[in-house]
């Protein structure tokens, strides 16, 4: 048999109203009756409030005390809904619960929204996957699925895995894990990750990293450890409302011995409650937290926001922060007449067709691309170590690589001092000869972020100093810095070395953000006071030692990011003296006995409500 409480949340979640806010709503009306003198039943309507709202606070506070001594805001209300009850101020102390009550679901309702754009993620995860065994076609749950598995993915459904495609041509919208907004064609040989859609055509994949190791799982997992209770500022704040409480126990006790007034010394518990103090840290992490978010940021706890803000030196990592980490063809050009510009070009594809080096395939692919026709075929292909490859095409004996390999075969060669000048700058050269001729050489390089630029400016323009710590070589680190107007440049460094600089910063008093992508940064990430990682292309490891998360590599994005912890520290500091001055003078009114416990009330909780206002505003703030 069930009780009427079984009953009535039955009809609530019958009708889709959550038991919270239709307990609030039920106890909202019982307040206004009773202001009004309204009875329905034979006591006063204002206990529904007391009972509904009360209760669940005074439970809450004792179990604090007894459990871990906890003394906070709750211990204060209690008291001051039970010396309200005891004097007959049964108004006074529904009207207590049921604001409080109020405040805490605006707080709830002010995270809610604000993890959300992070939390949207979770529903992102695939829950099945086709599976290919024996011939046989079976779907089975996503989490079941093995590394190696060969895997199926219809038009319309999520990828399960990361992976490669093995068969089928398709168009996958990555949006979740690149931010891009258009889909990217994928065929035989293209990687797909997790969580991603598939949009167009049928293909079939072999699983690579599954479960907890894919791409969706480790993002999920950065979302899952946002925690806004981690920043130190909350810490603060607990520790004042404990000393509030002290000192509003004390004051309430002075004025009845003092005045003989009891109801002056139950206003003053009334209106002295920490409550806007404790609400003024966690809502605006929270609500910055759901703003990074929707700007392609994860981040993994509060107190990162609160260190970024400040922040006086920002360190960047080169390749594949600054720069998009592929090496590309900037430059071809041909020393004969007998080939033009595009012969030389498609020759040299054409023969690193077949070539694993990374520079080869950078090759191919840039030709495929720029000059989209199909690429001869390439015999008698070798590849020499440290060298470059040879193969014949199209009767000819092409030979790509570096100056030792055009003379380990004879060909005559004098670098031009275009490719030397090129070499100075920090790209990378491959010769080509055709049957013995020295005809050409295209030049190679890893080419900034489009956004990089306008980035730095804007960071400089915070008043933050970018420096450059870079794996690359003195050249390559020179032209890119050059190139983005960073003056302080540190090439060749390997890990120790970059923690070495971060240690050098902070000695001197100058916190620093670390920004970087790869394994080799992870130690400088850990180190630094505030480590961003690019989540869309760093290691696992470089993600897992940052604080934050860029999801989408959109550098673009970093000096909102630092402007926004800014105005968090701001938002925090004027929550903190606006409930600090709320409740000095409340106190002092309800001391003279201007107001009374019903004022009291409305006036200390109308202060909790406008700080999580003020700090919902956070969720749409933009840089101007």
């Amino acid at each position: 048999m069930k009780t009427w409480i079984e009953k009535l949340e039955w009809i609530l979640e019958l009708g889709g109203i959550k038991k919270d806010i239709a307990l609030l709503v039920i106890s909202g009306a019982a307040v206004l009756l009773s202001l009004f003198g309204i009875q329905l039943f034979p006591f006063d309507m204002a206990w529904v409030a007391i009972l509904l709202c009360g209760i669940p606070i005074l439970l809450e506070a004792a179990i604090g005390l007894i459990t871990a001594f906890d003394i906070k805001a709750d211990v204060l209300v209690s008291l001051a809904l039970i010396a309200s009850v005891a004097i007959g101020e049964d108004f006074a102390a529904g009207e207590v619960a049921f604001i409080m009550q109020l405040g805490g679901l605006l707080e709830e309702l002010t995270v809610a929204r604000a993890r959300a754009g992070i939390e949207k993620l979770v529903h992102l995860t695939p829950q099945t996957a086709r599976v290919l065994r024996d011939g046989q076609e079976r779907i089975i749950p996503a989490e079941q699925v093995q590394v190696g598995d060969l895997l199926r993915v219809l038009p319309g459904e999520s990828v399960p895995a990361d992976g490669v495609i093995v068969s089928g041509q398709t168009s996958i919208n990555q949006a979740v894990m690149t931010g891009e907004s258009l889909p990217v064609d994928k065929t035989a040989g293209d990687p797909v990750s997790s969580g991603t859609m598939n949009q167009f055509g049928a293909f079939e994949m072999r699983a690579s990293r599954v479960g907890e190791d894919s791409s969706i799982q480790r993002m999920i997992r950065l979302v899952q450890s946002a925690d806004a209770g981690k920043a130190k500022i909350v810490g603060i704040a607990d520790r004042w409302a404990t000393w509030i409480v002290v000192i509003a126990l004390s004051a309430a006790a002075l004025t009845w011995l003092i005045t003989g007034e009891i109801i002056r010394a139950v206003t003053i518990l009334v209106v002295f409650c920490p409550c806007a103090l404790v609400l003024a840290t966690p809502t605006a992490i929270m609500a910055a937290i759901g703003n990074a978010a929707k700007h392609g940021f994860l981040v993994r706890e509060g107190d990162a926001l609160e260190r970024l803000a400040g922040v006086k030196v920002i360190a960047f990592d080169k390749t594949g922060t600054l720069t998009y980490g592929m090496p590309e063809v900037v430059e071809t050009v041909s020393l004969t007449d007998a080939y033009t510009r595009e012969e030389i070009y498609r020759l040299a594809a054409s023969a690193e067709q077949m070539s694993e080096h990374p520079l080869g395939k950078a090759i191919v692919r840039c030709c495929q691309k720029e000059l989209g026709a199909a690429l001869a075929p390439a015999d008698s292909f070798r590849m020499l170590p440290g060298r470059g490859v040879s193969a014949q095409v199209e009767g000819k004996q092409i030979l790509a690589g570096n100056p030792e390999l055009l003379s380990e075969y004879g060909v005559p060669m004098t670098p031009p001092p275009a490719a030397e000048e090129a070499l100075q700058n920090g790209c990378t050269v491959i010769y080509l000869a055709a049957d013995g001729v020295f005809a050409g050489y295209l030049v190679l390089s890893d080419t900034l972020r489009e956004d990089s630029a306008d980035m730095i400016a804007a960071l400089n323009g915070l008043g933050l100093r970018p420096v450059l710590l870079t794996g690359d070589h003195e050249n390559a680190a020179r032209t890119i810095a050059g190139q983005l107007k960073i003056g302080s440049v540190q090439a060749g460094c390997l890990p120790e070395d970059k923690l070495e600089a971060i240690g050098r910063y902070q000695d001197s008093g100058q916190p620093v953000c670390m920004i970087g992508d790869g394994i080799n940064d992870a130690p400088a990430l850990k180190k630094a006071d505030v480590g961003i990682a690019m989540g869309g292309v760093g290691s696992d490891i470089a993600v897992d030692a940052a604080d934050i998360a860029l999801a989408n590599d959109e550098v673009r994005e970093l000096p909102h990011l630092a402007a926004l912890s800014r105005r968090m520290m701001t938002t925090i500091k004027c929550n903190m003296t606006f409930s600090m001055a709320l409740n000095f003078l409340a106190i002092v009114l309800a001391i003279t006995g201007i107001l009374n416990p019903v004022v009291g009330a409305l006036v200390h909780n109308a202060g909790s409500v406008l700080v999580i206002v003020n700090s919902a505003l956070l969720l749409k703030w933009k840089k101007a």
